[in-house]
Parts: structure tokens; sequence; C-alpha cells
């Protein structure tokens, strides 16, 4: 399962490296090439209640395999582009591969954490930050090289395909657990909302706990959009930091978060999905808005790490809560919230440089620090029923 995840975060580290050399490619302007970019999570957010269709019809084994095998492979098309018109058909095809794994990967992590008793979404996550981080390396590797993106995007994504497909021996099989056969929805529900009413009831407070838990994604994604978006910008513009010490912004940032995934699961083991929620925003508003008020490079670069460490947490977590909120269809519950969430990462840096042309960057980078605020003061909604804290006791682990 880690491996998906990872070769998903190589998958784009590689593409997010070598965007310059496609735009020299086919000579596009920087707005042209903005809205040829917006076709990939254009894609995600179009397939995402698909896929969680499809993942509580077949299981989550299957279309992660598929979907695994597709996103390395895709980008390869990127490079053989030789219109704006065959990129932005590339871009949307990887959007929805990228939009399937991400739904189906999330709901069959979240099903070997069951079975294992303990909290691992986090450190899932971890890997994909793991990757997009080595993927982001290579590419710049092959930057300096002065390999061709199409080369570049063949040299590693097909490696990488094959470990997908020997990858995919080791998935689960099979429907998830708890989700009923078709016609069995009714048996499966609790004896107090077999009822028409309280079905309806039942129905209604899983869609008011999802579109909340939906928002707080959009939120936490927004943070990761305007450190990869703008955290650079800030720095060159605003600070008058190199180029190169510009970049260090988002390596910080990344390289916390990695870090901070890492962790997570440990954390939530020790105080708990509301606390470890309450603490991540806190202190991703105060790492942020720290750096903001620092007016310096340096304070600015620690600034976004301890934004990145805060941010870390939150959205596996609400994944775990999502799944949670509709264990009959954890598919649907994991997209309405993920979909959600990649609204706030195509559309939040879009905001902060629209609020930036009005009132400046520093003040429109406290748009995600408000949001972090607002994620730690909705962390309830992050708490789980009675019946699967024992996954967050360590004490009930298997061995090993």
């Amino acid at each position: 399962m880690t491996l998906f995840l990872a070769l998903f975060g190589a998958a784009d580290g590689v593409w997010l490296a070598r965007i310059p050399a496609v735009k020299q490619q086919l000579g596009l302007s920087d707005g042209v090439l903005g809205m040829a970019l917006l076709a990939s999570p254009a894609g995600v957010i179009l397939v995402a209640l698909v896929a969680g269709r499809l993942v509580d019809r077949v299981g989550s084994g299957l279309p992660t395999a598929v979907a695994g095998v597709l996103v390395p492979l895709l980008p390869i098309g990127f490079g053989l582009a030789g219109s704006l018109a065959e990129l932005v058909a590339a871009l949307l095809a990887f959007g929805l591969a990228a939009g399937l794994l991400d739904v189906a990967a999330n709901v069959h992590a979240l099903r070997v954490q069951r079975a294992y008793q303990r909290p691992l979404i986090s450190s899932f996550h971890a890997w994909y930050s793991g990757g997009a981080i080595g993927g982001a390396l290579l590419g710049g590797a092959f930057a300096w090289a002065s390999v061709s993106p199409a080369v570049s995007f063949a040299a590693v994504g097909i490696p990488l395909a094959g470990v997908a497909l020997l990858a995919a021996r080791g998935l689960l099989r099979g429907r998830e657990e708890g989700i009923p056969e078709t016609g069995d929805s009714e048996r499966a529900l609790p004896p107090g909302a077999r009822a028409g009413a309280g079905a309806a009831g039942r129905s209604r407070h899983v869609s008011l706990r999802l579109l909340v838990l939906g928002v707080l994604a959009m939120c936490s994604l927004l943070g990761e959009g305007a450190a990869g978006n703008w955290s650079a910008v800030y720095l060159h513009d605003n600070l008058a930091a190199p180029a190169g010490l510009a970049a260090i912004g988002f390596a910080a940032f990344s390289a916390a978060m990695t870090a901070g995934r890492m962790a997570g699961d440990r954390l939530a083991a020790r105080f708990g999905p509301v606390r470890l929620m309450r603490g991540a925003g806190l202190l991703a508003a105060a790492g942020l808005g720290g750096g903001l008020l620092s007016g310096d490079p340096a304070g600015a670069i620690v600034g976004f790490a301890v934004f990145g460490a805060g941010l870390s947490v939150t959205f596996p977590q609400l994944m775990w809560a999502a799944a949670d909120a509709d264990p009959l269809r954890p598919g649907s519950a994991v997209a309405r919230v993920a979909g959600m969430g990649y609204v706030g990462l195509l559309g939040g840096p879009v905001l902060i440089g629209g609020c930036a042309t009005m009132a400046g960057l520093t003040r429109a980078l406290t748009i995600p620090m408000v949001l972090m605020v607002g994620l730690a003061l909705a962390a309830r909604a992050v708490a789980r029923p009675a019946a699967d804290r024992a996954v967050a006791r360590p004490a009930d682990a298997p061995a090993g």
C-alpha cells in the first residue's frame, strides 16, 4: 500500500519539476499554462464521486491497482504533447486516474488500519510526501542534465508502473468490511435506523457530518496549495530573498509535512484525533503567523516549516473521520470529503492571488492562517464513535 502512495507522489514530483520544460517545448505563456494546469485538478474533482461508488461496489484493491499503474504512465503524454489541446487532454486523463487512486488508496489504507487496530493513515500519507520530494529531486536532475520531458517521464513512469503491477499482488481483495451487498443496505443499518424515518434521520446526520468534514478538508488543502504556490513568491518578492533561498521555503514546508505525517499515527494513538486536530491547527496557525510577522527570510522559512508540521496530520485525520461517518459506503464518503478538499486546493491559490492584488500578499496569506484556527475550533468533527476508539489505543495493536 505504501508503494502506491509513494509512486503517486513521485509522479507528481517529477511533473512539477518538469513543468518549465513542457512550457518551453510548447511555447506557452504563463497565463495559458496556468489555464491548462487547471485540467488536472478538474479531472480529480470530476472523478471523485464516481470513484467513491466504484470503490463501494468492487472494493478498493482493484481500483488502486489499475490507477496505480496508470498514474506513473500518463505523464509520458505531457512530454509527447505537440499542442495545447494535447497537453490539456493528457492533464485531464492524469487527473482522472489520480482522483481514482487518491480515493481508492485512502479507503484501502483505512481498511489496512482497521485490520491492524492501530493508527496508520498518517504514515501512509507520509509516503506520498516522501515520494513527491524524491520525484521533484529526480525531475530536477533530469532538467539539469537537459533530458527531454518525454524521456524523463518515461524513465520514471515505466519502472514505477512495473513496481505497481508487482505490488498489486499484496493488496487486499474483495469489498470493504461493513459494506452491505446490493439489496442488503436496510439489514446492515442499526436497528433504530431501519424504519423509514430513522433511516432518513441517519442519512441527514451523515450528510451533515460529511459536509462539515468536507469544509475542513477544503481549509486543509487550501493551506497546502497556499504554501506550494505562494511561499517562494512571498520570500522572493516581499522579503527580497534570492531565488535559490526562496525555493527553500516550500522545501522546508514539504520536509516538515513528511516528518509530521511519520509521527502523526503515534500522536493520534497518544492524544486521540480531536486533541491532535486541535493542536495541529493551532500549531499551523502559529507557524504561518509567526513567519509572516518575522519580516525576515530565515524566520519565514521556519514559519513555513512549522506550518507544514501542523498541517501534516489534518487531511489524513479527515479521511479517517469521513470513512467512519458512513461505514456502509466509505468510498463515497471519502470521495465526497476529498472532492471538497480539492476544490480548496484548486481555488485557494486563486483566492490568495486575488486578495494579494487588492491588499498585498502578506495580508492574503493570513487567510490560511485564520482557516487553521477554524480547523482547531472544529476539531470535534473528527471524533470517533466508541466502537472505533480501540484503534487509537496502541495497547490493542497486534505484535509486529
